[in-house]
């Protein structure tokens, strides 16, 4: 795929290069400007809690547990 955008870029090796890393920063910024934006809602990292009951020993961790929400 790297092999076809470069050969299809116009220019000698200079240019290409410069292109290519315009096409590199313009696909990253579509990335973090609008895909991640839109999935980070479902996706289920944060819906996390941690249990804290009060018959935990000090010797003792939590538990994360999930939550589902609709």
């Amino acid at each position: 795929m790297y092999v076809w955008i470069w050969r299809h870029l116009p220019g000698a090796w200079p240019f290409k290069l410069l292109g290519s890393v315009v096409l590199a920063a313009g696909a990253a910024a579509l990335l973090f400007f609008f895909a991640f934006p839109w999935v980070e809602p479902r996706l289920p990292f944060n819906h996390l809690t941690v249990d804290q009951s009060s018959t935990t020993s000090p010797g003792t961790t939590p538990t994360a547990t999930s939550t589902a929400q609709p």
